[in-house]
């Protein structure tokens, strides 16, 4: 079952420099990431998502790819690969893969301008590793899917960094 995480940065940056990490420690099979997205709220409140994967740009390659093939069956692969091109996006940016877009635009509107949520959907992780290689980076818990004991574990690992 996947959990839910998500973690309050004073940046964006350093938000960033965490995802990095966690990508770097899926690459050691110390995590399986669903999805990992930070939001961002800016000084005129709107928030702002960065996802991990754009689903406009992979839908856009893929429905180029098809396009350009049913193109030149037809003797027409430009028009093919622009059609599918344009279908692919469109089809991509109506996607939703992994955390619920609302519910981080919900969450992420609590936050102060300038600071930054990571929201990491967790597939597997071996827990102790993980807080070893994260509790450096700092950050508040802002929400997560875990049971009480192993929520607080994480929030005391987390504030031992703010401490010292």
């Amino acid at each position: 079952m996947s959990s839910l995480i998500a973690i309050v940065y004073p940046t964006e940056a350093k938000a960033e420099e965490v995802r990095r990490r966690l990508i770097e420690l899926q690459k050691e099979y110390l995590i399986k990431l669903g999805d990992a997205v930070i939001a961002t709220k800016t000084d005129t409140g709107k928030v702002r998502l960065n996802q991990l994967v754009s689903m406009t740009t992979s839908g856009a390659v893929s429905g180029s790819f098809w396009g350009l093939l049913v193109g030149v069956l037809f003797l027409n692969p430009l028009i093919g690969a622009a059609v599918g091109a344009a279908s692919g996006a469109i089809a991509g940016a109506l996607t939703d893969v992994g955390i619920d877009d609302a519910f981080m635009k919900d969450l992420a509107g609590s936050l102060q301008p300038g600071n930054a949520a990571l929201f990491v959907l967790v597939q597997e992780m071996t827990a102790d590793k993980l807080l070893k290689e994260i509790s450096g980076f700092g950050g508040v818990v802002l929400k997560t899917s875990l049971d009480e004991t192993k929520e607080q574990i994480l929030r005391d690992a987390l504030q031992k960094d703010a401490a010292a």
